[in-house]
């Protein structure tokens, strides 16, 4: 156990130092004041307020069903299943660890046992897990308060609850990559997770099939008492709601599960994960590089996202000159997805907005958040536009050299992105209008929306990159250039959009007012950058 205390030790100190830091700048101590404040704020007001009464949240108390409470349970209960499963497929894809480099580098290679840092840094992950719950403990804990009598057991039992589901999902991973690594089955673990996912589905589309309205019945299984045995999920929920029901004796229970549970998971990993530290070297080194990319101590490439990077291409002669931008672009998209102008991020994109499209016939859901979904897109395509600048052919020296003209060679760097846009506005608008019942002109007007947002993005991070030297120039003239593009381009129009919505109270005319004045900044961001793209030379943009 000497090796346990020693990490022990070094973690300890990792803290102390970090607690240094923070005190020596005391700027940081404003967003952990600020959070107890309102705590405190609001766990004080619940002696004003009253508490609700545990009789009133009582589904069958009345001999009808409370659909309102019923279906935030089950929308609750089926967001946790949803990352509980997409992190189990996950496992099934990308190799699980629990370690940094410097522990790779040095823990691994001293004379300490595989096992007791294996379970050390197991047990150790439930920390962040703990934090995490006394963060949404603290958010919303207190409005809780204000309305029920949460007590000591009841904040226990909201953190562990919390705490564990999440702790609980990454030895659940590091088991699945442990026995793929010992038996290599994961073909069979990854249909059971997809089955498992199928069958909760199902769940959810029989009893709303069976109710008068789907509403009504589509979450009538997972939000009643007995699925709070289904491990881990409904073990957390059953947790939870003991500031509701006050059973100690079944809370208890689901924690004695979930010990249990964490044991033989430990056991079953400890025995066959053997001595790992290959295994482990390269999922860590990537778990690192990722995170290094995320707070930008790494250059973002190309291939920061790809789904099938290792994709075999078999593709046709897309021509000399400026065409070979676009061939460039079809193959690094092919490899980015499934596809190279349809893949799994189009899709999901579209579906969702379908989604929202289809439950917009009902009573309890609103066209406002079709409406808001379609302005959300036009507005991620902006920032999209703005990123697209920051990677690819005009970081590389070629896109000089290729003998054409700067206007072909701008406009096939670009083709495949306004395909892509084009087809996915498609797919979202044409089920959506249809479903949704809203108007027709919509299919016109958000691809040309998508379109010139996603020009105005390019070209406001790419005007100022190649029109000025790298220095104090940047520095000072960047910033009122991209200032002068929103003030008198962008919000104006968006503006003259709200103005006439508020006017017609018709979603089309304040998105068509929009468009119309993107459309307008769109074509003068595009001349000016077709022309400024004549001085771009040898230097990092």
């Amino acid at each position: 156990m000497n090796e346990v205390r020693l990490l022990l030790r070094k973690d300890l100190l990792i803290l102390k130092n970090n607690i240094l830091l923070i005190f020596r700048n005391p700027a940081r101590l404003i967003p952990y004041a600020v959070m107890i404040g309102y705590f405190l704020f609001m766990y004080t007001r619940r002696f004003s307020g009253s508490k609700v009464s545990t009789d009133e949240l009582n589904m069958d108390a009345a001999g009808e069903v409370d659909f309102a409470l019923q279906n935030v349970i089950g929308g609750a209960t089926l967001l946790a299943l949803a990352f509980l499963i997409f992190q189990l497929y996950r496992a099934t894809k990308n190799n699980v660890t629990f370690f940094k480099m410097a522990d790779v580098n040095l823990l691994f290679t001293a004379p300490v046992k595989p096992e007791n840092l294996l379970i050390y840094y197991m047990a150790r992950s439930i920390l962040p897990a703990l934090g995490g719950s006394l963060f949404f403990l603290a958010y919303s804990g207190g409005q809780m308060a204000r309305d029920f009598e949460l007590g000591a057991l009841g904040i226990v039992f909201l953190v562990l609850g919390f705490a564990l589901f999440f702790f609980m999902i990454f030895p659940l991973r590091f088991l699945i990559y442990t026995l793929h690594t010992k038996f290599g089955i994961i073909q069979y673990i990854r249909g059971g997770v997809i089955g498992l996912g199928v069958l909760l589905v199902a769940m959810i589309l029989i009893p709303g099939l069976m109710a008068e309205e789907f509403w009504q019945g589509m979450f009538s299984w997972i939000a009643s008492p007995w699925f709070d045995l289904f491990p881990v999920v409904g073990w957390s929920r059953g947790m939870m709601g003991y500031f509701v029901n006050q059973n100690l004796i079944l809370s208890s229970s689901f924690l004695f599960l979930y010990a249990l549970s964490y044991f033989s998971v430990v056991k079953l990993v400890i025995r066959y994960a053997g001595y790992y530290y290959e295994d482990v070297l390269e999922s860590t080194k990537s778990n690192e590089e990722k995170l290094e990319k995320a707070l930008g101590k790494r250059e973002v490439t190309e291939d920061t996202y790809s789904l099938n990077a290792k994709k075999q291409l078999a593709l046709p002669e897309f021509g000399m000159g400026a065409k070979a931008f676009y061939w460039r672009n079809y193959v690094h998209s092919s490899r980015q997805d499934f596809h190279p102008l349809i893949g799994v991020y189009t899709l999901g994109m579209a579906l969702l907005g379908i989604v929202f499209a289809g439950l917009s016939n009902f009573d309890w859901f609103s066209h406002k958040v079709v409406y808001f979904y379609l302005c959300f897109m036009i507005g991620f395509y902006f920032l999209a536009g703005i990123g697209r600048a920051s990677i690819g052919d005009l970081k590389k020296p070629w896109f000089i050299l290729v003998p054409a003209s700067w206007s072909s060679k701008f406009w096939n760097m670009i083709k495949l992105d306004l395909l892509q846009t084009v087809i996915f506005s498609l797919l979202l608008i044409i089920p959506a209008v249809f479903l949704a019942g809203i108007h027709v002109g919509l299919i016109v007007i958000f691809p040309l929306g998508m379109i010139f947002a996603y020009l105005v993005g390019l070209a406001v991070n790419l005007i100022p990159q190649v029109g000025l030297d790298e220095g104090w120039d940047r520095i000072l003239i960047k910033p009122l250039m991209i200032g002068g593009i929103f003030i008198f381009g962008l919000i104006p129009s968006f503006i003259l959009g709200v103005i006439v919505l508020a006017v017609t109270d018709q979603f089309i005319y304040g998105l068509l007012t929009m468009v119309i004045g993107l459309g307008l900044v769109a074509s003068i961001l595009v001349h000016v950058t077709l022309d400024i793209l004549k001085r771009l030379e040898f230097k990092e943009i």
